[in-house]
């Protein structure tokens, strides 16, 4: 039986996961800055010891509330095709192990849904796990990397 290492957080009460090679740090909130011409679901920017990276929302994807950032917002940062994100979270779980054969793909419970990879069933509720590399669409991605080029990042 194979095994998925997955880094589960939270989002509005709802657990999400990212695969554990795709993550590279959970950082604390930082203060994000403005990215002039961006998409909206890009929040800012961010700097990570010298490189500049774009936070998303996940909140804004699935058409949550917006909800202000606290001492307990972590910044999950991780690799998504050729760019690194910053996802804010409300809280990170760690690392968690599931089997591969457990998971659902996303298709079989939520059709068209192309941001998620697949859905694992645990005892006390759902975990969504992202495709980060789906996240944005590509006019999304292109307008990201107009912003991001056109701010000098």
């Amino acid at each position: 039986m194979s095994r998925l290492d997955l880094v589960a957080f939270v989002i509005d009460g709802q657990r999400y996961a990212l695969a554990l090679g795709a993550v590279e740090r959970v950082l604390p909130m930082v203060a994000v800055s403005p990215l002039p011409r961006a998409p909206a679901i890009a929040l800012g920017v961010i700097n990570v010891h010298g490189t500049i990276v774009p936070v998303v929302d996940v909140r804004r994807r699935f058409g949550l509330p917006a909800r202000d950032f606290g001492v307990t917002t972590r910044l999950v940062i991780a690799r998504a095709g050729r760019r690194t994100l910053a996802v804010p979270a409300d809280e990170v779980l760690g690392v968690v192990e599931v089997a591969a054969e457990s998971v659902v793909p996303p298709e079989a419970l939520l059709p068209g849904i192309g941001h998620v990879a697949g859905v694992v069933a645990l005892p006390d509720g759902l975990m969504f796990i992202h495709d980060l590399d789906a996240f944005l669409s590509p006019d999304e991605e292109r307008r990201l990397s107009e912003a991001l080029d056109g701010s000098g990042a």
